[in-house]
């Protein structure tokens, strides 16, 4: 069993929102489902870093599903600044069972173990959001943050942290959400988000004794980074 990880697929089978127009994307889907296929095996799982769906609502994201469960291995979701289909996990397992949906998941509050790792993550928040609230927000997400290596931990695992925004930059540090990685003792934190020239300015290193590393699908040449 290994665990691999990618964001940002930003699928658009159910609706008309085509990838393809911007630069580096041609062909990504058939891209993304033939580098998987070569790497992942049915009793390995893939950790999905947001922006999965272009999809507004959850029935229009069905046919991207449909891609994703076809797919060798098992699955975790995390939410997306662009996944507007995100619901309650009550009504997003509903559509799951409703689709006959076996290999999917969602990470929210919660943990998955593979192997020897706790699978923990949630969706983060950005530096340069112009939202009211945002204080409100970063601080709930570093509590789900913190909920989900709780769940980790007791599930017996060394948590590894998945989050769509990046923690930090070459250039920025999103406080509260790092500090939930330094004082939970984190070594490995993965995340996506940025693409073409913004992925200039990603941090890939350690700092603070934490590994951090930019999966998204793009930066990856479409193809699952092996984690563990």
């Amino acid at each position: 069993m290994s665990l691999y990880a990618i964001g940002d697929l930003h699928l658009s089978l159910g609706v008309d929102k085509p990838m393809d127009v911007f630069r580096g994307w041609t062909d990504y889907v058939n891209r993304i489902e033939k580098n998987w296929k070569k790497l992942i095996d049915d009793d390995d799982a893939v950790v999905l870093m947001g922006d999965t769906s272009w999809a507004m609502k959850l029935e229009e994201a069905v046919e991207d599903f449909r891609f994703i469960e076809n797919l060798p291995g098992k699955k975790i979701i995390l939410k997306g600044n662009h996944d507007y289909w995100w619901n309650t996990l009550t009504k997003m397992n509903a559509f799951l069972e409703e689709n006959s949906f076996k290999t999917i998941s969602f990470l929210l509050n919660n943990s998955y173990l593979v192997g020897g790792v706790s699978v923990c993550g949630t969706r983060g928040w950005f530096f340069d959001a112009e939202k009211e609230n945002t204080d409100k927000i970063i601080l709930r997400e570093a509590g789900r943050l913190r909920a989900s290596v709780k769940a980790g931990r007791l599930a017996g695992g060394e948590p590894y942290v998945f989050l769509h925004y990046p923690p930090l930059t070459s250039e920025q540090v999103c406080g509260p959400i790092f500090d939930v990685l330094a004082e939970e003792k984190i070594t490995n934190c993965y995340y996506a988000h940025l693409h073409d020239r913004a992925a200039n300015f990603s941090f890939n290193g350690v700092r603070n004794g934490i590994k951090f590393e930019l999966l998204s699908a793009d930066y990856l040449n479409f193809c699952p980074k092996f984690i563990k």
